[in-house]
């Protein structure tokens, strides 16, 4: 069994000993210091509201019972969204004008697994420093319960037709093209909240919707991860169907993978490369952002757009405050997250699929055509095992100065960029494993594994040493 306590919340597999899994008492604990420490981050208010919401895991009840009671067990009003996902609780609290969101969803994890993702009153994760004080705070248990006049009070809403408006009135959001391109998807929801959402709002945008693994009982019909290897039904039915499109989301409905009419995958890096192309034809010269573990295409259409890309370490409260620092108009990370801050900062697959819409309706082309209009690149993504914990900071040191000719980041980790080759490589340690991941990209695939051996290589001789 697992618990991973980190900055951006609790993470953990359903059933276990205390401490060692997520389990009843650690959801207590980890659920009033949040309170807690929002009452010490926005001081001196009469009261203060919640949402909570929760994709379709089957853990997800339980867990929803213990945090809304503890909440309400610290004076907390809760605002119960149910089964939301995850951009429908940030967009709810931003509709509530709520004091901040607990969002309950181990996003593309198994079934197994559970997590409380922790929002402030934008909608938007924790920042690192807040994270850890409320880290400290349930460690110490400093924290306290309410007298029975004064507990919070419950409410429950939906809020998913309130969010699909928000996208459908988006300017860039092109109804009229989408709905006289006439086009037919096939959606897998992985049996998770997509599964009744999404149908939605391809009802609203007039787009035919077969349906595939969209009841959502949380008994995940594949590896919720929608990566390729995991989206083979997908694939065979839109060639089946004769579909223009296949549309993955993960269990909370964050993430966005594409499939071709052709059954091929369209990449999950470049989900947010498409999209982005579209933002940017209507805003030349905007900014974007994405993380550096990313594929470097981003900032090749951005700059075909006469805009400016700027990299921000990984993680997606840190994307969001460049994003804000560099007034992007959009951005993301290359899991298929699209964060359009002209609807709210978090990555949210309905305005994503709307957007990417919106350009194909525009650009009369098949997905397959739409995605060899984008430069190709491949990513490797690899790690190593470090037996000393302490070697890792010698090791990335090292790394930077063999490589001081080249472009250097270290912002988060070392990466370095062979902008000549139009290549890169990035190294980071983990916060819970004594590892490093090893992600480079490429023009070939074989480019990008023959850095990574490279670096490989380097690491090993340094630990040699």
């Amino acid at each position: 069994m697992t618990l991973i306590k980190s900055i951006s919340g609790i993470r953990g597999t359903i059933g276990g000993e205390t401490g060692n899994a997520l389990t009843p008492i650690d959801i207590v604990k980890f659920t009033a210091a949040y309170a807690t420490e929002l009452r010490r981050r926005l001081p001196g208010k009469d009261s203060y509201k919640v949402v909570v919401g929760r994709d379709a895991r089957i853990s997800g009840k339980m867990v929803e019972s213990i945090v809304c009671g503890t909440l309400l067990a610290c004076g907390i009003d809760v605002v119960n969204a149910g089964m939301a996902s995850t951009p429908t609780t940030e967009m709810a609290v931003i509709f509530e004008k709520a004091d901040g969101g607990i969002i309950l969803t181990a996003s593309h994890n198994p079934k197994e697994w559970n997590a409380l993702k922790l929002l402030n009153e934008r909608g938007e994760f924790l920042s690192a420093k807040e994270g850890e004080s409320l880290l400290e705070c349930a460690e110490a248990e400093d924290f306290t319960f309410y007298s029975v006049d004064k507990i919070g009070k419950m409410v429950h809403k939906d809020f998913t037709m309130e969010h699909i408006n928000a996208v459908l009135d988006d300017k860039l959001v092109d109804r009229k093209a989408i709905r006289e391109a006439g086009f037919k998807v096939v959606l897998d929801a992985v049996n998770s909240i997509g599964g009744p959402t999404m149908p939605l709002l391809m009802k609203e945008l007039g787009v035919e919707c077969i349906e595939l693994n969209c009841e959502p009982t949380g008994n995940f019909a594949h590896n919720p991860e929608p990566l390729p290897h995991n989206l083979t039904a997908l694939s065979e039915t839109v060639v089946k169907e004769k579909a223009d499109l296949g549309i993955s989301v993960d269990p909370d409905v964050d993430r966005l993978a594409l499939i071709c009419e052709n059954g091929e995958p369209f990449g999950e890096e470049y989900t947010l490369v498409s999209v982005a192309d579209y933002v940017l034809s209507n805003n030349k010269g905007g900014s974007t952002v994405s993380n550096l573990s990313s594929s470097r295409a981003l900032r090749d259409i951005t700059q075909k757009w006469g805009g400016t890309y700027s990299a921000a370490a990984v993680g997606e409260v840190n994307v969001t405050t460049k994003m804000r620092e560099v007034s992007a108009v959009i951005g993301g990370e290359g899991n298929g997250g699209v964060i359009y801050p002209n609807l709210h900062y978090g990555r949210d697959a309905y305005m994503g699929i709307a957007l990417f819409l919106s350009n194909l309706a525009h650009k009369k082309v098949k997905v397959s055509q739409l995605r060899r209009e984008y430069p190709d690149y491949f990513i490797s993504k690899n790690r190593i095992e470090i037996s000393d914990k302490a070697l890792i900071d010698k090791i990335l040191n090292a790394v930077k100065e063999k490589y001081s000719s080249e472009r250097v980041t270290t912002i988060d980790g070392v990466k370095i960029d062979f902008d000549a080759q139009k290549k890169w490589v990035h190294l980071r340690k983990s916060n819970t494993e004594p590892i490093i991941r090893i992600y480079s990209e490429a023009p070939t695939m074989e480019e990008a594994n023959a850095l990574a051996e490279e670096i490989k290589s380097e690491v090993d001789k340094i630990v040699k040493a």
